[in-house]
């Protein structure tokens, strides 16, 4: 399925940005080249966070369990185009239900670990899923029974795949079925398949406002998206790159997977659970690149020994400014807007962090002798408001998805071609002040009034309030403000317990409470989020 205008896909290959080589065949090109390289491992930790031992696969045994799977998924029923969504942490596994996706030609629909059901539920059926690919956990979230009861809601869905080695009854378990079947699996290509690097390979999230809105991107944008990242990095070809974000977005996927498949690289898979334990997994692999967090870029910089180890800095919307510091090795800043548009800058003699000029952007080091891969601007300022980032080129999705009804879902185009990711930016002489101002925390989590609403439902609370509160490493934190009805002291744990009970977006839960007789409010009589941010900084003891 092509959703990008048949002006862009001409303009974009002949600037020689986009080509006509599938994520799919990028993979099976290095295992033809490259059979006995490594080409995935599982974190040494993986049991602990998920089921299943840890594994480890060459090029040419990862290209057969793709190919077996591919034949699999045509085997039960899934036609080309049809969509699949996958929730599941970093595991070999996963890589290889993704990429047997692809070379089945099915669309994957990646979905944040932290989703809960109904989060799943809305999103599958928005985007006319067929199918779904869960892990048995993630840490002690029971993820493969919410997948049956996902399947239990959406009648649409015809199929769903366990990933572990607990798989729940009611779903297909992916690894017994496939060593069952062992070679009497044999995947037959449906037939060629005109340009099938322009054709959408997935449909990822945008977190920006109150819902989740689908954004897709064909093969073409996402080796666009990698280009740079590889280019700017100076990511060798055959080296060890280590990723810590799951595979449900531009980071991970366009900083990750993608940079992975380009290079013919070793990709060693990793669960966050800590810092230490990501500097210890890196010394451990020899990781050539890792991805890390932007703020704890310094931090495990100073973790690392040697000098040859890349770190790529990922900074998102609710990051707080990147810090001036002088690193040990090289250090690229990975600015990303939501799932709109990444950069990648490499840190100077300077050390601080440059801003991101606008124009266009090729890479490597501020080169413009090859195709654009992403142009910047910004809207103009309308009274006090802060500009909005506008983002075009090969690398930024063109049209939102069409949903069930067959209504089109435009994403948000200026008249000049720009996409309006609704990212407000701080400018300066040089540019942009990275993507996103702290501060803006809302555009991630959704409307904080909306959130109010959830709050003031638990019993015995009068009134409620989000509000958020700057963090030197997240960038930001949700805060609850809680007004308790008349004699009623509410218990936090127990108002967490609540949330989770309610199957409250993980994004929305607060990281603290604060008990108050009444909420702080504005002349306009509308909630001083402002004033409850400071009080959290006088009285620390009153956060519970």
């Amino acid at each position: 399925m092509k959703v990008t205008p048949e002006s862009l896909v001409q303009e974009h290959h002949e600037s020689g940005a986009w080509s006509d080589v599938p994520l799919d065949e990028i993979f099976r090109q290095t295992a033809e080249m490259h059979p006995d390289r490594i080409a995935l491992v599982d974190a040494p930790d993986r049991a602990t966070w998920t089921g299943g031992a840890p594994r480890k696969l060459t090029y040419a045994q990862a290209d057969r369990e793709i190919d077996r799977l591919a034949a699999f998924y045509n085997a039960v029923g899934l036609a080309t185009d049809h969509v699949i969504g996958v929730q599941s942490p970093n595991t070999v596994d996963t890589v290889i239900a993704i990429l047997a996706a692809f070379r089945a030609d099915l669309i994957v629909s990646p979905l944040p670990l932290h989703w809960r059901q109904k989060n799943v539920v809305d999103a599958l059926n928005s985007i006319g899923a067929k199918g779904l690919i869960a892990a048995d956990r993630i840490e002690t979230r029971d993820v493969g029974t919410a997948a049956r009861d996902v399947a239990a809601e959406l009648f649409s869905l015809r199929f769903v795949f366990g990933l572990g080695k607990d798989v729940p009854d009611g779903l297909i378990e992916l690894g017994p079925m496939l060593a069952e079947m062992g070679d009497d699996l044999q995947f037959e290509p449906s037939g060629p398949r005109p340009d099938p690097a322009d054709h959408t390979a997935t449909i990822c999230w945008s977190r920006s406002g109150e819902e989740n809105m689908p954004i897709s991107r064909c093969h073409n944008h996402w080796t666009s998206c990698g280009n740079l990242v590889v280019k700017e990095a100076h990511i060798k070809d055959g080296g060890n790159i280590l990723v810590p974000y799951s595979l449900s977005g531009l980071t991970g996927l366009g900083g990750g997977l993608v940079p992975w498949l380009m290079t013919g690289a070793t990709l060693h898979l990793h669960h966050p659970t800590s810092l230490v334990n990501l500097a210890e997994h890196a010394k451990a692999v020899k990781a050539d690149v890792v991805i890390s967090p932007g703020p704890l870029a310094q931090t495990l910089d100073r973790k690392l020994a040697g000098e040859d180890t890349t770190i790529l800095a990922a900074w998102n919307i609710s990051s707080p400014r990147p810090a001036t510091f002088i690193p040990r090795r090289r250090l690229v800043d990975l600015h990303i807007a939501d799932e709109f548009a990444l950069t990648a800058s490499a840190r100077g003699p300077s050390a601080k962090a440059k801003a991101i000029p606008l124009g266009k952007h090729s890479g490597p080091d501020g080169c413009e002798s090859g195709p654009a891969l992403l142009e910047i601007s910004v809207s103009e300022a309308v009274e006090d408001q802060l500009p909005t980032l506008l983002v075009k080129g090969p690398m930024v999705p063109d049209i939102g998805w069409r949903t069930v009804n067959g209504e089109q879902r435009r994403v948000r185009w200026e008249g000049t071609g720009y996409l309006n990711t609704n990212i407000k930016v701080q400018t300066t002489e040089d540019g942009v002040e990275g993507f996103g101002v702290p501060g803006f925390y809302a555009l991630a989590t959704g409307n904080l009034e909306t959130i109010d609403v959830i709050y003031s439902s638990y019993p015995g609370i009068n009134e409620a309030a989000a509000f958020v509160v700057e963090d030197p490493v997240l960038g930001a934190r949700m805060y609850a403000a809680l007004v308790p009805e008349a004699g009623h002291v509410p218990d936090a744990g127990a108002f967490f317990a609540y949330l989770d009970a309610e199957g409250v977006d993980l994004a929305k839960i607060p990281h603290r409470v604060l008990i108050l007789q009444s909420l702080p409010r504005n002349p306009d009589g509308t909630v001083c989020r402002d004033r409850l941010t400071m009080r959290t900084q006088r009285l620390p003891a009153a956060v519970a």
